[in-house]
């Protein structure tokens, strides 16, 4: 831990104490600071905030537990133990409300302390990790955002450019869009591209994955809540639908949202009135809907995973996105695209793809779509070696052969179907092949046969990697 995450700031209005803790504190490798008015004790914060505060409730110029709802309120990362001399219940569960740490009473007993202390700075410093993270995350988001929007003009199927036209069309207007397609396909992409190409453009998308929380999380994310709604819900949270404001909520998934909350939301919708969780106040919002689920509509809607009436509302403009698989000629402008961006993000020149390895990004069928594509040049551009990627450099299920995707794909879906006791043989060499990824050896293993006897086998089924 860094000298500056050990600063400790001690407020309290006995020299005795303030004194003492000083000792203490410097003894064990802090850096502590003192301060014996409240008014003080702000100025330090404003100007570098520590780690810690050990706070008394009794203070010649103010009152302790209003001093600590404005610390967390101005400085949340920093932690606060309250220290003081006043030790009763409701003082030590009003201080806890209002997001001390912990409270002791006088006399303390140092090792009690310095232990509170270091656990104090374990959450201070996993919460600045947490932020650091989330600011990378958010910047990070941004630059695929960007980088997304972007890959519109590369594709070159007709189904693509379709979209494209339609997108061009509607995304200036507000009317809903529901996004339909395989996962991986690229609807959050259109989904990015049509909030960047609307009115509402100056304000960043709201994302919700339906699938991402468990469904008693998620009306909560979607509407909000007040403090004491619920057992944790310590602060007000405002929720999806008040940060869309002015903007476009994305709902993802949206066949996974429990269906008693479709009504609601279809409500909202009509209305464009809303109310959190625990409050008595309806909020207005004025928002745009995209939705997006990986589920074909007909099945959604007969298993009673999406709402028919919801459905409707949300269909006023509905996406289509094909599979990778069924329109391969946007193969070779996405390679060139995520090519170009990986190698800048590695610091790396652009590798050229060989005519052999090209053909095998051709010839897989894709099950994860762009997505999947997109992770593959990424693994190529980091294994490239001298500016190439050959076949080696692929991902190894990128690499089989046509026949073994096949196998493979069809043993997991539980497609595969036999005829008789010849295609039965042929089928279990082929998986055992696939699951292999090509080795013979391990193959023959798998099948309890000898080596010689299955070169023998693909020989007589024409199997040939």
């Amino acid at each position: 831990m860094t000298a500056e995450n050990r600063r400790i700031l001690i407020i309290d209005d006995e020299r005795t104490i303030l004194l003492t803790l000083e000792a203490l504190l410097g003894r064990h490798g802090y850096q502590p600071e003192t301060a014996a008015t409240a008014s003080y004790g702000l100025k330090v914060l404003k100007s570098n905030p520590p780690a810690v505060v050990l706070l008394d409730l009794q203070l010649p110029d103010a009152n302790g537990l209003q001093m600590l709802e404005q610390i967390k309120r101005e400085h949340p990362e920093t932690q606060v133990i309250i220290l003081t001399a006043h030790d009763s219940l409701s003082n030590a569960i009003e201080s806890i409300k209002r997001g001390a740490y912990h409270f002791i009473s006088k006399p303390y007993a140092p090792e009690e302390l310095l232990s509170l202390i270091e656990k104090a700075l374990e959450k201070q410093s996993l919460l600045r990790e947490t932020e650091q993270l989330r600011e990378k995350t958010q910047q990070l988001e941004k630059r695929l955002e960007i980088a997304e929007t972007r890959l519109a003009p590369v594709i070159k199927s007709k189904a693509m450019q379709e979209i494209q036209e339609l997108v061009e069309a509607m995304a200036p207007s507000d009317a809903n869009v529901l996004i339909t397609g395989e996962s991986g396909v690229g609807k959050e992409v259109i989904a990015n591209v049509i909030h960047s190409r609307s009115r509402r453009a100056g304000k960043p998308m709201v994302k919700l994955n339906c699938s991402a929380f468990p469904q008693a999380m998620i009306e909560g994310e979607l509407f909000g809540y007040v403090k004491g709604a619920f057992t944790g819900a310590t602060n007000d949270f405002p929720g999806m639908i008040a940060a869309a404001g002015g903007s476009t909520l994305f709902l993802d998934e949206i066949s996974e949202m429990p269906p008693e909350l479709q009504t609601r939301f279809l409500r909202v919708l009509q209305e464009r009135e809303y109310r959190p969780l625990g409050s008595t106040q309806t909020l207005k919002s004025d928002f745009r809907v995209i939705a997006a689920t990986n589920r074909p509509i007909s099945r959604a809607l007969s298993e009673n995973r999406l709402r028919a009436d919801l459905y409707y509302r949300l269909n006023t403009f509905q996406i289509e996105i094909p599979p990778l698989r069924e329109r391969k000629e946007d193969i070779p402008p996405l390679v060139a695209t995520f090519l170009k961006r990986f190698a800048q993000e590695l610091g790396k020149p652009e590798p050229q793809i060989g005519p052999e390895a090209f053909q095998k990004l051709l010839d897989y069928s894709w099950p994860g779509n762009v997505r999947e594509l997109q992770n593959a040049m990424e693994y190529a551009v980091v294994l490239a070696r001298q500016g190439k990627i050959s076949v080696k450099e692929l991902p190894a299920e990128v690499q089989l052969p046509a026949a073994l995707q096949h196998a493979e794909r069809s043993n997991n879906d539980g497609t595969a179907g036999v005829q008789n006791l010849d295609d039965m043989e042929r089928n279990a060499i082929i998986q055992a092949l696939a699951q292999c990824h090509g080795n013979k050896k391990k193959a023959a293993q798998v099948l309890g046969i000898q080596r010689p006897t299955l070169y023998n086998k693909m020989k007589r089924y024409a199997i040939e990697l």
